[in-house]
C-alpha cells in the first residue's frame, strides 16, 4: 500500500472518531496538555497499526480501548516512581541523623522501619487516595493546586484526604497511633 493510500485509509477510518477520542482523553487525564499528548500518542500508535485497524469492524471502540490502555500504562509508570525510601548515604549533609539530631542506631532502625511501614500502608490505599495524600502531605501542594492538577473539586479532595488519613491510621496501628 502506498503512502498516499495509507493516509487516505487513516483519514477515512480514524477521523470520524476524533471528537469522541479527544473527549475521552480529556476525561482520562483531566488536563488539556496531557489530553493532547495522549490523543497524539494514540494517533501515532493507530497509524503504525493501520493494517490491523482496516480489518476491525468497530474502529471507534478499538481506538478507545487502545487509548485507555495507553493512559493506564502512563499512569503505572508514574505510580512506580511515586515514592522511594532514601538510604542515609544518599541524603545531603549527615543523612537521617542530620534530620533528627543525635540518634542512636536503635532509633535509626526504628525510623527506617516506620518509613517502610508507611510506604507499605500507602501501597494499600486506592490510587485516588494515595495520590491526594502524596501531593498534599508529602509534596506540600495546597488543595487548590491539587484541584488544578487532578481536576477533582476541592470538596472531594478534602473528603479523600480525610478518608486516606483515617485509612492510614487504621492500617498502621489498631489504636490509630504511629509508633
Amino acid at each position: 500500500m502506498s503512502n498516499a493510500e495509507q493516509n487516505l485509509n487513516f483519514e477515512r477510518i480514524v477521523r470520524p472518531h476524533f471528537d469522541r477520542l479527544y473527549r475521552l482523553a480529556w476525561r482520562l487525564t483531566g488536563n488539556k496538555a496531557e489530553a493532547e499528548d495522549l490523543f497524539q500518542e494514540l494517533l501515532v500508535k493507530a497509524y503504525g497499526l493501520l493494517d490491523d485497524l482496516v480489518a476491525i469492524e468497530e474502529p471507534g471502540s478499538w481506538l478507545s480501548r487502545v487509548m485507555y490502555n495507553l493512559f493506564v500504562d502512563q499512569h503505572r509508570r508514574y505510580t512506580r516512581q511515586r515514592m522511594h525510601l532514601v538510604d542515609e548515604g544518599h541524603l545531603p549533609g549527615a543523612g537521617l541523623a542530620d534530620l533528627a539530631g543525635d540518634l542512636d542506631p536503635v532509633t535509626d532502625i526504628e525510623r527506617l522501619e516506620n518509613l517502610m511501614r508507611l510506604d507499605a500502608a500507602l501501597g494499600q490505599l486506592s490510587e485516588e487516595h494515595r495520590l491526594i495524600v502524596l501531593l498534599h502531605d508529602t509534596e506540600g501542594y495546597k488543595l487548590k493546586e491539587i484541584q488544578d492538577i487532578t481536576g477533582v473539586p476541592v470538596g472531594t479532595i478534602k473528603s479523600r484526604l480525610h478518608r486516606a488519613r483515617a485509612r492510614l491510621r487504621d492500617i498502621l496501628s489498631p489504636d490509630g497511633t504511629f509508633s
